[in-house]
């Protein structure tokens, strides 16, 4: 049988009926409804938040913590082998644009790092923005030159960053001044 609009339906168990409650004994939800007997949760308005435990210690809260896990501010790299640059043609100037188009650089990353897996046949310039030691060695053994990208911090930290300088700059001065004022007396 062929799909067509007027025949499509949806999957057994998608569709069900609503729960009707209070609606008599025989209707298997009468009564109290599904809540129960009193109590608080038999209480129209009432709920508690998620992991309460009715004023015991909850478990979240039980458990020891320990240790640090710095995955939202880790640097996530696309790797990419030395021997997939042989695809660029001889001489060719690889940025990150060029990685995208030719689909080494897919998803979503914060920087590229080229590996040395393989051998590169081409001298290629590479602007990634990190280079394994081994792939550094193969692209300027070939007479290729490898440029690496800095990435520039967060705009929200930016300002951070350039105070802290200042603040040193200041400190590096008042000590510079109060060693020349030193080896003059």
């Amino acid at each position: 049988m062929s799909m067509r609009l007027h025949n499509l339906k949806p999957r057994p168990g998608a569709k069900h009926r609503r729960k009707l409650l209070g609606h008599g004994r025989a209707s298997g939800h009468g009564k109290t409804s599904g809540r129960g007997g009193k109590g608080q949760s038999a209480r129209s308005g009432s709920s508690t938040r998620i992991g309460f435990e009715g004023g015991q210690m909850p478990l979240i809260r039980r458990v020891p913590k320990r240790g640090f896990n710095n995955k939202r501010f880790k640097t996530v790299y696309v790797p990419v082998n030395v021997e997939s640059l042989n695809e660029f043609a001889d001489g060719a100037r690889v940025d990150v644009e060029m990685f995208k188009a030719a689909g080494l650089a897919n998803g979503t990353w914060d920087g590229i790092k080229v590996l040395g897996d393989g051998e590169l046949t081409k001298k290629l310039t590479i602007v990634a923005h990190a280079f394994s030691a081994s792939a550094k060695q193969k692209i300027e053994a070939i007479g290729g030159v490898c440029e690496v990208i800095v990435k520039l911090p967060p705009a929200h930290m930016r300002a951070s960053i350039a105070a802290k300088a200042l603040v040193q700059a200041e400190k590096d001065k008042v000590r510079a001044e109060k060693k020349a004022a030193a080896a003059k007396a």
